[in-house]
């Protein structure tokens, strides 16, 4: 008796299908997309509605916790490009809010990180 062998998951055609993914972002109207990166934070403000398409009510739904536009596309296995224009329609209706991540410009002072090893050194 041979051991089961496991079967490599075949993409699902749905996900990959041009015209899908044409249906879920709309028509383009030429607007501009919101200006969001892989690292930008996600939070839902609201509950999803009824009148919300289903891939929008799923990021509502996950983003009652902050989720990054690159975990938000993973979870729905979805291009970052379909994400963005999904998150932008739901930002111009207002339920989402973004915050860009935090950009440290200086580094912290040498000689504190020092102090702060040694006094956990200490312990």
């Amino acid at each position: 008796m041979s051991s089961p062998r496991r079967e490599r998951r075949k993409a699902d055609p749905a996900q990959i299908d041009p015209e899908r993914l044409y249906v879920i972002t709309g028509d383009p109207d030429g607007s501009e997309r919101a200006a969001l990166d892989l690292v930008t934070m996600i939070v839902a403000k609201v509950e999803p509605t009824p009148t919300v398409q289903p891939e929008q009510a799923v990021i509502l739904r996950l983003c009652q916790a902050p989720l990054s536009v690159a975990e938000i596309s993973a979870y729905l296995g979805l291009p970052f490009s379909v994400v963005t224009s999904l998150l932008t329609d739901l930002l111009t209706t207002e339920l989402i809010e973004s915050r860009a991540p935090i950009v440290r410009t200086t580094l912290p002072d040498r000689s504190l990180l020092e102090a702060v090893m040694h006094g956990l050194q200490k312990l």
